[in-house]
């Protein structure tokens, strides 16, 4: 089965019209995007755009053999110029199946948003998922076969994503295709790596694929440090990371800190943007959750590791820490860099870089912001990959 994507962009396409953002601005040449439209096999069109025809004409493909167009979602705007020669669009029902006389069958998958999903069976017999932007598979069956490609907004709705993975329609081998592209992430580099991170991809306009043949998509990392300083981001970009994965356990080191009201409100904060399906435990034993088999994990702090490490060997006393304090702290920092070492669970860490600032006035704050170093470049040392925040923007140190 042979796929064209005539657009891959959000309805209003990339560069939005009129709009003065960065990202629009830098949108330019191939990282322009028209409407997203799929051609199936030169028979088979996935949502009619305007300017479909001249955007098969550029990739060298007709519209001339096309029996059927379907539509995935509610077009707002004024109403699509059908080309002459071309059948009236129109939409599946929910769970109907319709079989086409060119030997593919076309399912209606329900959406949790309007729109309609498309699961496309070739003459072939390989499978494809094509979802509308915004929307999610809802009811999804858990014994239904791995899909060879999927199609999704994997940028707006990485849950969807999720929800794929959890019952087996997404696998390993699926390869899955970004579209509806808008200018929520800056095109190029920052967009490519945000999506490697979630196991997808992003292709220009016009490009042609053959479903079922591998492509060399990125692994996702297994092991991810994400650093940053106070506000920087850091949080948000590891949550990011997972995001297009069910079950991560987070772990949160920070504990309750009960009649903390600013502490209680940034954790009310996170636990709020974080998906419904991901379960929380708070714990600084990190150890033997590296040591278990599992879903993925973000542990969110290493910093807060650190404190109640610190606490527990009474760091913060000059005598106590010359005394055994600090061989302690060792023991127990090897112990967790060997866990990480050892880990067969996908986890992606978050730490402070408190290194870069002013020199702390007192001798354990100096104590403290130096082992934190030490514990950084060490945990670093065991992961694939490695980013720095800075103003929301992340710098890739590793991987």
């Amino acid at each position: 089965m042979e796929l064209t994507l005539l657009g891959t962009g959000a309805p209003a396409g990339l560069p939005r019209p009129d709009c003065p953002c960065a990202a629009c601005a830098s949108a330019l040449g191939e990282r322009a995007r028209a409407a997203t439209s799929l051609l199936v096999d030169g028979t088979l069109l996935l949502d009619l755009t305007p300017g479909a025809a001249f955007a098969a004409a550029r990739a060298g493909q007709s519209l001339g053999g096309v029996r059927q167009v379907l539509l995935s979602h509610p077009h707002d705007g004024p109403a699509v110029e059908v080309p002459a020669g071309l059948p009236q669009p129109g939409r599946v029902p929910d769970g109907r199946e319709l079989a086409l006389l060119t030997g593919h069958r076309v399912r209606a998958v329900p959406m949790d948003a309007p729109g309609t999903g498309y699961a496309v069976t070739g003459p072939d017999g390989l499978r494809l998922l094509y979802l509308p932007p915004g929307g999610a598979p809802a009811g999804l069956d858990e014994n239904g076969d791995t899909y060879a490609m999927v199609l999704a907004d994997v940028v707006g709705r990485p849950d969807a994503l999720a929800k794929l993975r959890a019952v087996g329609a997404v696998g390993p081998t699926t390869d899955v295709i970004a579209v509806h592209l808008d200018h929520d992430v800056p095109p190029g580099p920052e967009l490519r790596r945000r999506l490697a991170a979630a196991g997808a991809r992003a292709v220009p306009d016009g490009t042609t694929l053959d479903v079922g043949v591998y492509e060399d998509v990125p692994d996702v990392p297994r092991r991810t440090l994400v650093l940053g300083g106070a506000r920087s981001g850091k949080s948000l970009e590891a949550e990011r990371r997972l995001e297009a994965f069910p079950d991560v356990l987070y772990v949160a080191t920070g504990g309750t800190r009960g009649g903390d009201s600013e502490w209680a409100s940034r954790v009310s904060a996170h636990r709020e943007r974080r998906p419904g399906s991901w379960r929380t435990v708070e714990t600084c034993d990190l150890v033997p959750l590296l040591a278990e088999d599992g879903p993925p994990l973000l542990v969110d702090c290493l910093s807060l590791w650190l404190t109640d490490a610190m606490d527990e060997v009474n760091a913060w006393d000059d005598a106590e820490w010359s005394g055994g304090g600090e061989r302690a702290l060792r023991v127990r920092t090897r112990e967790l860099v060997a866990a990480v070492r050892a880990t067969r669970r996908t986890l992606v860490a978050v730490s402070n870089e408190v290194g870069s600032g002013i020199v702390p006035a007192t001798a354990s704050g100096r104590r403290y912001r130096d082992e934190l170093g030490r514990l950084n470049a060490q945990f670093a040392d065991e992961c694939e990959h490695v980013l720095l925040l800075v103003a929301g923007q992340a710098l890739r140190l590793r991987g």
